[in-house]
């Protein structure tokens, strides 16, 4: 294609092209509260509010000498619950049934309690889900928790990743199309960035009859307020 005639054509898309406003906040694209799921008292806090963590990490653990135990019994019982298994399976033939079949069950119960008993040990450490950073941070050595009570302890959020939620007039909504592009500025800086719709939502809010899409974007403070306009190749 020659570049006389992508030069017509894009000078017709832009003929025929509208821009449609809309307003947006800045949220994370990921962000996630977290609490213990365990009873017992705060034995360590490991990060604070802005810290920056990675997938796994532990945030803060209770004390937990009493869960360790149970873990490393359990471990026992299943050690030497497993000989008697394999002894007892050398010379299944030779056996009752019933007898057997004891050795087994204790065997599989074994290694249920331990799982049971790790799963417990596990409770006592509040890791984060993802890559992210702290950005607040209700926590304390020293502190109760209760898993019957559930309180959110930290909130974590995608360190760089955003999204713009957008909102434009439901009057467009046969309009606006994954794919298309969107020129906006935020509130406080002077430089027009570009971005490209990801999602539309498939509801408009009967309340303030507007229509929700998303565009991913980088690095702005989460909660920042931005202006723009989506173009269109027709918004009538």
């Amino acid at each position: 294609m020659s570049k006389i005639l992508i030069g017509l054509l894009t000078l017709v898309f832009a003929l025929n092209a509208t821009e449609i406003y809309a307003t947006f906040t800045v949220t994370a694209e990921k962000k996630a509260m977290l609490a213990f799921d365990a009873s017992g008292i705060v034995q360590k806090v490991n990060y604070g509010v802005s810290s920056s963590v990675t997938k796994g990490a532990v945030l803060a653990s209770l004390i937990n000498a009493d869960s360790e135990a149970k873990l490393q019994s359990a471990k026992t019982v299943l050690k030497f619950a497993k000989k008697d298994y394999e002894r007892q399976l050398k010379v299944k033939d030779l056996i009752d049934e019933g007898k057997f079949d004891q050795y087994a069950f204790k065997y599989e119960n074994a290694k249920n309690q331990l799982s049971i008993a790790q799963a417990q040990y596990d409770k006592t450490y509040l890791k984060a889900p993802f890559d992210g950073v702290i950005y607040e941070k209700n926590i304390e050595i020293g502190d109760t928790v209760s898993a019957l009570m559930l309180k959110t302890v930290f909130k974590i959020q995608s360190k760089h990743r955003r999204k713009l939620i957008l909102e434009f007039d439901q009057k467009y909504h046969k309009s606006v199309k994954v794919g298309q592009n969107f020129r906006y500025g935020v509130d406080g800086d002077d430089k027009e960035y570009r971005g490209i719709i990801m999602k539309v939502y498939p509801f408009a809010n009967s309340g303030n009859r507007k229509i929700k899409a998303e565009v991913k974007a980088e690095d702005f403070i989460v909660g920042l307020f931005g202006e723009g306009y989506i173009t269109t190749p027709d918004a009538k």
